[in-house]
């Protein structure tokens, strides 16, 4: 499976994102939390999904991009994890709740974690 987070696997819709927030479930691995929730998608990809930093923790926009940037590019490389190992489609939506800059390496570890916490949840479902 090639390493790629094509236009279609992003979360956009304004619809879906608010459903999340209202019925989705979280798994947390902190600085990392995911929403996710169970839905039927347009396309015929098996995931959507969305990063997220809060205002409040990092006041400026360059910073925060760089997180969602990081968020991104580590979601890409271990999407694997739980697009090989999941029934139904699903939006997920990544949220950091750090506080301090993190490194590429801490956010790559975490959103491994935060996956394959997910999968064994969706297993024992």
């Amino acid at each position: 499976m090639p390493f790629n987070f094509p236009k279609k696997e992003k979360l956009k819709s304004k619809k879906l994102i608010e459903q999340l927030f209202v019925k989705g479930k979280s798994i947390s691995s902190y600085p990392i939390k995911l929403i996710y929730l169970k839905v039927e998608l347009p396309i015929d990809v098996p995931i959507q999904a969305g990063v997220t930093v809060p205002k409040k923790n990092f006041k400026s926009a360059v910073k925060r991009n760089r997180i969602k940037r990081l968020l991104r590019e580590s979601y890409r490389l271990n999407k694997a994890v739980v697009f090989n190992n999941r029934e139904g489609t699903f939006a997920f939506l990544f949220l950091y709740l750090g506080k301090e800059m993190p490194t590429a390496q801490q956010v790559g570890a975490q959103m491994k974690s935060v996956l394959e916490k997910f999968n064994k949840k969706i297993s024992h479902e």
